[in-house]
């Protein structure tokens, strides 16, 4: 992060601005810098040569996150955000993966963590209220080959993923969405959506830190705040998941109150055009469809001059610089109008995966390709369509819930023969869980009972089923394999039927 902090720096030096309004209010960038020094001179403590570390903070989506950002900057140091809900299994592994020298968090989070155990000494209070913990021992950032940013992600595979990125990557992400928004320095932009992913944390701090304008922030998503917030700030684009824009469209009951937004991007989850054109009527701005992931930062995305079909109903063209491709069956590209698995490569592309302490280098295409795990379509003019997930998995309100990390979770209750885990369309959040089961009994079941279940096995709430069906028997192919398009078909009926009841 040195680069972007040292400029940060020298604007704040030349005059002092505003750089963060969030739910306590405005915060300078003199302010923030000088928080960040305390909490620097703690990081440095010790460490041989004045070495940077390896600091995992708790973003929270206000002035904290932004002023950590700015003390690893400081000492050259590697950040990997965590959001606070994350549970304790989760940290653990994401612990084992990245082996921190340092954590910065709630006090309340540092017990839920275990994270005195982990890393035992006298706390040390930051950033108003934050505790501070580091480890005595030999710091080596170059184990992360160039790396300055890990985000989590759960991916498809339940487990968190530390996803590496260098600050080259960070930059040009961010530089090429301020170009296709049309923004200026001094800008201001909102975040959103938590902090705590690698796109949020790019898009967000990031972006607002090349811009040297405010960046307002609101620690828990509120629509109506939102809206007023965003208003009243001036603010001139932000990045939310489908399920945020259409709960603004809603609330602002075509009052145009973002007329001044200049665009909002939005990604991260089915959408649906003709609802996010509504939503767009509703706020008075422009809303542009992307493509994008942790492994390669947004590296899709429209104009905001370009007709509802583009923005609305594609998602944009690869940024300049960056390659992205379908593949045919052989591997070769596939033409346009052909779907195929996606494969991309450009200047965001990611270093690796966080892996016992270092960077576990991705596996590539002897082209330098990375796949994506989605299906692809290119259109003539250049544009694109993801066609849905290449491996199940269900995404609502921008997460991704790993269906097999809930299956065998359910598979684990005795009254159930068999379970399969669907997802059923919801105009709001994109995609919600539904849970196709077969009793031992033949008997009925409900959803409080199988919650119940999950809830002692400890599988996180944010990934529990919202709906249940008892079937006489699952779907099956002919050669006796679950058959998963049948059964969300199956699922998405008894929804229906049922009139979207549970």
């Amino acid at each position: 992060m040195r680069q972007v902090v040292r400029e940060f720096q020298q604007k704040a030096d030349d005059a002092d601005f505003v750089a963060v309004i969030d739910d306590t209010g405005p915060h300078t960038a003199r302010e923030l810098l000088t928080e960040a020094g305390r909490l620097a001179e703690m990081l440095s403590a010790g460490a041989a040569g004045g070495a940077g570390c390896t600091v995992m903070v708790q973003a929270d989506n206000s002035w904290r996150t932004v002023a950590a950002t700015l003390a690893v900057g400081l000492t050259g140091g590697v950040l990997a955000v965590v959001n606070r809900h994350t549970t304790q299994a989760e940290f653990t592994a994401a612990w084992e993966d990245i082996r921190p020298d340092a954590v910065v968090a709630e006090p309340s989070a540092m017990d839920d963590w275990s994270v005195p155990g982990l890393l035992p000494g006298q706390a040390a209070t930051v950033l108003g209220g934050f505790s501070c913990l580091t480890a005595a021992r030999r710091r080596d950032t170059s184990r992360w080959s160039g790396g300055v940013l890990i985000g989590l992600t759960s991916g498809s595979t339940g487990r968190p993923k530390g996803v590496v990125q260098s600050e080259q990557a960070l930059r040009y992400a961010a530089t090429s969405t301020i170009t296709v928004n049309g923004l200026a320095p001094g800008d201001a932009v909102a975040a959103i959506v938590p902090l705590s992913s690698t796109a949020a944390y790019c898009f967000g701090v990031y972006l607002s830190l090349l811009l040297r304008g405010p960046l307002v922030l609101m620690a828990k998503w509120d629509r109506a705040v939102a809206l007023r917030r965003m208003a009243d700030t001036g603010v001139r684009w932000t990045m939310c998941v489908p399920t945020m824009a259409l709960q603004m469209g809603s609330e602002a009951a075509g009052s145009g109150v973002l007329g001044s937004v200049a665009s909002i991007t939005v990604g991260g989850g089915p959408m649906d055009r003709g609802a996010l054109a509504r939503a767009e009527r509703s706020l008075g701005t422009k809303i542009l469809r992307v493509f994008g992931m942790s492994e390669c930062l947004g590296h899709t995305s429209p104009s905001p001059e370009d007709p509802e079909e583009i923005r609305l109903g594609r998602d944009g063209r690869p940024f300049p610089g960056t390659d992205l491709r379908a593949v045919t069956p052989e591997g070769r590209a596939a033409g346009t109008g052909v779907s195929g698995p996606a494969q991309v490569r450009g200047p965001s592309l990611f270093l690796g995966y966080a892996r016992d302490g270092r960077v576990d280098p991705p596996a590539l295409t002897e082209d330098g390709y990375f796949a994506t795990g989605d299906l692809l379509m290119t259109h003539e003019d250049g544009t694109v369509t993801v066609m849905g997930r290449e491996k199940d998995v269900i995404i609502r309100g921008g997460r991704n819930i790993d269906i097999t990390e809930i299956e065998r979770a359910v598979a684990r209750y005795p009254r159930l023969a068999r379970a399969c885990v669907v997802a059923v369309p919801d105009e709001v959040l994109g995609e919600r869980v539904a849970l196709l089961v077969v009793t031992e009994d033949g008997g009925d079941i409900d959803l409080a009972e199988i919650t119940g279940h999950l809830e002692s096995t400890g599988l996180s709430k944010t990934k529990w089923p919202e709906f249940v069906y008892g079937v006489e028997e699952l779907p099956q192919t002919k050669v006796g394999k679950l058959d998963r398009g049948t059964a969300r078909e199956l699922a998405r009926r008894l929804r229906t039927a049922a009139g979207g009841g549970r």
